[in-house]
């Protein structure tokens, strides 16, 4: 029933827990990638094989709940099962219990001993030893204190604190059985097209707090009655016949507001917000869902339990300073449909200029008084990683371009940054590269074409701490699982593994800046 993905996350689980006698890990997982299905599997294996395992399932909104409950008991009918959540109307504590952290923050007591935590949306909890979360999870290790934690989330970093895993945080490691470019070429995700808009939201003036805009300033700016027409004139007529529409706007006005423009015009639309009675915001998402509502605009609403697959189109509104959100919202249009291969996204608020493609996210920084890291740029040549006001290379001399004001510029398919160039490889080079402001090695792979065509170049920053370093590891595992190399832990042993190995038939490539970055690889 597993997914082969979904069957590799268990096992890259087990087999980190294997590895780590302490800590907890974070399964990341793109949005659609059926997260409920391995919670359920994950359950159903931990209890067969060790019948007195205790497991508590949290999130933090009654969809989610349903959700996964449906999917545990779909995977094991006669399943332990017990939901703890007020939203629902169930109460009920069992050897696997699924609940709301609002109903359960306080509840270490009752709940008693628990072995394993899964954590669904897990990038919602604190990086602080604070909050609900933080403080149920520290109560119930306080009763077991052998207890381990696994979380899930399709964007592993907060705004203003940067990566899940960066310390005082509870996660120690991500791990990634899967990508968002590998699901849509396998069909398991559709594709996300855009289009260059003429209507665009300003910000200018808009003060942030926490890294984010502050919402109340952020309406104000953005929800007028004439930008709001301009939009909504602009969906109407890039929209042609698709027929399942969803909003992501400023606030509850704004949603309010472009909702009854939409109806002014001629197209059904419903606002849902978080003053939307819960039997009403349940008819409305059945209607919507069975095609009877065109549009619904929401605010906060739409991001995490709401699952429409048939959603071919999302006009973004909310313009953002979180890759999070931008994910998310963006997220809401891949699954499957029944009746087109993708979702257009009309991005007025700027998202993908700001964010770039949903496929190559930058976590946030740190924030904080100077002990956060520090603000970098990576060289396009050379992969080093350089601060953010060096004006060239330190590693490789290469200038750094003069900055430019951004301007928004869009093709049909930057949103999923997936298309390129092409180039049949007839052999590929790996060797060493010495970084000369750092003195780290980076592997440096040479992608060879016919006679006429130049070299590609890719760096693989192997050798670096946090984010940069694990991206590479994890590429560098892809690229030797396709190519038939086996990777040992020593860097010349790597090279000459890869170099022995098999090259892929074709790459594609794209500029970025002066350079080319490799985006696929097709053996």
């Amino acid at each position: 029933m597993l997914r082969p993905y979904q069957s590799l996350a268990i096992t890259q689980l087990y087999n980190w827990f294997n590895a780590n006698s302490i800590g907890n890990p974070c399964l990341v997982l793109p949005t659609g990638s059926g997260k409920s299905h391995i919670i359920a599997a994950l359950c159903k294996d931990a209890i067969l094989n060790y019948p007195n395992t205790r497991i508590l399932m949290l999130c933090h909104v009654k969809e989610l709940i349903e959700q996964n409950a449906e999917k545990m008991r779909l995977h094991w009918l006669d399943a332990p099962l017990g939901i703890y959540s007020a939203s629902i109307g169930s109460k009920e504590l069992n050897q696997i219990t699924f609940g709301g952290i609002q109903s359960l923050r306080k509840k270490a007591t009752q709940i008693g001993h628990i072995d394993l935590v899964i954590i669904d949306e897990a990038h919602l909890v604190s990086h602080k030893d604070e909050g609900g979360y933080r403080n149920l999870l520290n109560e119930l290790k306080a009763i077991n204190p052998y207890l381990r934690v696994i979380g899930l989330t399709a964007s592993p970093y907060r705004l203003g604190h940067g990566l899940i895993t960066d310390k005082p945080a509870i996660f120690d490691d991500l791990i990634e059985p899967t990508s968002i470019e590998e699901l849509v070429a396998k069909g398991y995700l559709a594709t996300l097209r855009s289009k260059l808009t003429k209507a665009q939201l300003e910000v200018d003036g808009v003060h942030k707090r926490g890294g984010e805009f502050i919402e109340s300033e952020l309406q104000k700016k953005v929800n007028t009655k004439d930008k709001n027409k301009e939009i909504v004139n602009e969906v109407i007529r890039l929209a042609g016949d698709r027929k399942s529409w969803l909003f992501f706007c400023a606030g509850i006005d704004h949603a309010q507001e472009i909702a009854k423009t939409l109806n002014d015009c001629g197209i059904h639309a419903h606002s849902v917000t978080g003053n939307t009675p819960k039997a009403e915001r349940e008819k409305l998402f059945k209607e919507f869902k069975a095609g009877k509502i065109t549009a619904l605009t929401g605010a906060n609403i739409f991001t995490t339990g709401f699952d429409a697959p048939n959603i071919d189109l999302i006009a973004l509104l909310r313009p953002t300073m979180s890759p999070g959100l931008y994910v998310q919202m963006a997220g809401r249009g891949m699954r499957l449909k029944d009746h087109t291969d993708h979702c257009l996204v009309l991005d007025f608020a700027g998202a993908v200029a700001t964010h770039g493609p949903i496929t190559n996210i930058t976590p946030p920084t740190k924030s904080g008084s100077g002990n956060g890291e520090s603000p970098v740029k990576v060289c396009d040549h050379c992969a080093e990683l350089c601060h953010v006001s060096a004006k060239e290379c330190p590693a490789c001399g290469e200038l750094f371009p003069e900055p430019k004001e951004k301007k928004f510029k869009l093709r049909n398919d930057d949103i999923m940054g997936l298309s390129g160039t092409q180039m049949e490889i007839t052999a590929w080079e790996w060797k060493e590269h010495i970084s000369r402001a750092s003195g780290k090695r980076m592997l440096r792979v040479d992608y060879y074409g016919a006679l006429s065509d130049p070299p590609i170049s890719e760096y693989l920053t192997i050798t670096y701490e946090g984010w940069a370093g694990n991206k590479a590891i994890r590429l560098l595992g892809d690229i030797a699982e396709k190519s038939g190399a086996i990777i040992v832990n020593d860097f010349f042993a790597i090279i000459d593994a890869m170099n022995n190995s098999k090259p892929p038939k074709i790459i594609e490539y794209k500029k970025n800046g002066k350079y080319n970055q490799v985006v696929k690889r097709s053996w």
